[in-house]
């Protein structure tokens, strides 16, 4: 009897042990279908496990290891550091190291972590054309073209991998994570470089559809006004004028075309064609004008939303270097965010874990009303429909 319950509580150790096996992902790992959760109309990734790579500066040369990633990531408490690197969480060069460690100019730096991706609209990236070295998408608002920050495998391009076994694909221009819309992609590099060489010429023609506050003028509107990116803010300015030696302009130039196609007293439907291609240059235009996107909350107004208050938005949150920031998030999050151990194994030194999404994420936000349509070039046209919202009646 005795000899049965000690197999049997071996059995159930060795068990354990397996379930606790840790298969370390780079990005050589293709998304896998079986990665994608979805709930209430989103879709979120199966948290796995995955080493960030960077290599020593010269910023970064002479301090010990968990120094380091203390001062430069400063997200995470410094004895969070010091039990990643005890515990080989944070490697140099492949090896365990003690964390008085000193760093070398050059040198691999590894940090394994338990990896959450923001959710995204569960929407399906609908395939348009599909031609031997092209492929053009609708892709759907909230989805992100390629992997950045916090996303790798919620991107269009894991998504088709995933899904679509379509690989390798070369986007030949970016539409912003909350813009839906006409996604080209060349399928070699032959291709990509044919569609760049046009787009540098100025040879290709962007049009897109936008729902604006207001009644819009009813004829053409031309908007020419320099368009200064922020990046700490995550926003775009608009400024116009005359630069000179003491007050120069900010910015680059930028020119958008705007041509109302209905309205219904309240709102408008606008054609927007931009001439140049800056950070929300549709976006801050058309805030410049006085008629803002309907539902576009970072332009509705002069001031910036503080988000603090409710979280941080995927956008920011997708900007963290490498995804070694947490944030303070002190809101209950939806009954959608949590989930079980039958979703995925949690991790003990997770600061995301239990929960499916990662912390400070904003699940509240919803794509913009702005859709790209049409891409043109000498003896080309690709198309993308209008989408529901583009529809006053």
């Amino acid at each position: 009897m005795q000899k049965t319950m000690k197999r049997k509580r071996e059995a159930e150790e060795g068990e354990r042990k397996k379930n606790m096996e840790i298969v370390w992902e780079t990005p050589a790992n293709p998304p896998q279908k079986q990665d994608y959760i979805f709930r209430n109309g989103k879709r979120y990734v199966r948290p796995y496990y995955f080493e960030f790579i960077s290599h020593v500066n010269k910023r970064w040369e002479g301090k010990t290891i968990v120094d380091l990633f203390a001062q430069e990531f400063r997200g995470r408490p410094y004895e969070y550091y010091v039990s990643a690197v005890k515990s080989g969480r944070i490697q140099v060069d492949g090896e365990i190291v003690p964390v008085s460690y000193i760093v070398k100019r050059t040198q691999k730096i590894s940090h394994f972590l338990h990896r959450h991706e923001p959710p995204v609209m569960a929407s399906t990236v609908t395939i348009l054309e599909k031609e031997p070295d092209v492929l053009t998408v609708c892709k759907p608002a909230s989805v992100p073209v390629h992997p950045c920050g916090q996303y790798r495998k919620n991107t269009v391009v894991g998504i088709l991998q995933a899904e679509r076994d379509l690989a390798p694909l070369l986007p030949i221009h970016r539409l912003d994570r909350l813009v839906s819309g006409l996604l080209i992609f060349a399928r070699n590099p032959a291709k990509a470089d044919f569609f760049r060489q046009q787009i540098e010429a100025g040879m290709v023609k962007k049009q897109y559809v936008a729902k604006v506050i207001g009644v819009f003028p009813d004829s053409e509107r031309v908007v020419d006004a320099n368009v200064d990116y922020n990046a700490k803010e995550g926003r775009s300015t608009a400024e116009v004028g005359v630069s000179n030696d003491d007050t120069p302009l900010k910015g680059k130039a930028a020119c958008t075309k705007f041509t109302r196609i209905s309205t219904d007293g309240t709102y408008s439907i606008v054609l927007c064609e931009p001439v140049t291609g800056r950070t929300h240059q549709i976006r801050v235009h058309l805030q410049y004008i006085g008629h803002p996107i309907a539902n576009d909350m970072l332009y509705v107004s002069e001031n910036v939303i503080d988000r603090s208050i409710e979280g941080m938005s995927a956008d920011r949150a997708a900007a963290i270097s490498q995804g070694y920031q947490t944030v303070s998030f002190s809101k209950n999050l939806e009954d959608e965010n949590q989930c079980s151990s039958k979703d995925f194994s949690i991790d003990p030194m997770c600061s995301h874990c239990p929960n499916l999404a990662p912390n400070g994420y904003d699940e509240h936000e919803e794509g913009l009303w702005l859709h790209c349509v049409r891409y043109s070039g000498p003896g080309w046209i690709y198309k993308c429909p209008y989408p529901d919202w583009a529809s006053l009646s």
